[in-house]
């Protein structure tokens, strides 16, 4: 999900919102949005008011000059008629591309503030600072920024073959691209090297930086490559894995949502190869 065109971020919330301004209405790991039978939408203030859905706001900024505000709703919530609450994955290809990628900057934005009510380090209640989106505590002065998680992700190449694995957490039988957190003290291309390493046991060089997609579950940044095969066999030693193989260009297996970069990176890479 990449920041919408036409969209300008702000954290300072006004005095004054309209009520045509979007609500990025958010209840626990769900979206509160409207939903009929032809089209689902974000729902504007006005809306959510009327419905009686209000809750803390947290401004997010402006979407080609309408205010976007995301509204911290209880965790269990009564959803009225005329709307329908999900996670965000099951929003996928319901909402438009602009407004879902504004309701994964709400999530995360609400997901923070919930979880830093109070301060890490002495225990006292945090509070909002104004001058950027943070908080701070009134105690001991430490100062808590949106927490953001970055993950590579690696495709790698051996000649026109490429490498995918399969987790059980997948909830479909599909193939994907090799991925894992970074760790303290870790560079990008360390973290490659390394989960690679651990997940299938093979040795890689060369990275190539593909593109970036900021993944609201709950707050990862998922940096994507491409690698070339250096070395090893495959070798499942990694719970997280119960299947890798490589796969040639005309032989792919089911492969994840093209919502997903992972899906980004593997149809571009194939392209490429097929143009070799």
């Amino acid at each position: 999900m990449h920041t919408p065109s036409g969209f300008a971020p702000s954290h300072r919330l006004p005095a004054v919102l309209p009520g045509h301004s979007f609500g990025f209405a958010i209840s626990g790991t769900r979206l509160l949005a409207r939903d009929t039978p032809n089209a689902a939408a974000v729902a504007t203030l006005a809306e959510l008011d009327d419905a009686g859905l209000t809750g803390e706001r947290h401004y997010l900024g402006e979407l080609a000059g309408v205010p976007c505000v995301a509204v911290a709703l209880d965790d269990e919530v009564a959803v009225p008629p005329g709307f329908a609450a999900a996670g965000l994955r099951s929003w996928f290809l319901r909402l438009a591309d602009a407004p879902l990628a504004l309701a994964a900057r709400a999530y995360q934005v609400v997901h923070y503030d919930r979880t830093h009510r109070y301060c890490g380090r002495c225990g006292t209640p945090t509070r909002p600072r104004t001058d950027e989106r943070a908080r701070e505590c009134p105690g001991c002065g430490l100062v808590a920024y949106p927490r953001v998680s970055p993950a590579m992700m690696t495709l790698v190449t051996r000649g026109r073959e490429i490498l995918l694995a399969h987790s059980p957490r997948f909830a479909t039988p599909v193939f994907s691209a090799l991925a894992g957190f970074v760790e303290p003290g870790e560079t990008i291309e360390d973290c490659i090297r390394r989960e690679v390493r651990e997940e299938v046991g093979v040795e890689v060089a060369a990275p190539v930086y593909f593109a970036s997609q900021s993944w609201a579950f709950p707050h990862s940044l998922m940096i994507a490559f491409t690698a070339e095969y250096a070395g090893g066999e495959i070798r499942l030693e990694d719970p997280e894995i119960d299947d890798a193989r490589w796969f040639a260009l005309d032989a792919l297996p089911s492969l994840p949502s093209q919502l997903s970069i992972a899906r980004h990176l593997i149809d571009a890479t194939v392209e490429r190869l097929r143009a070799t």
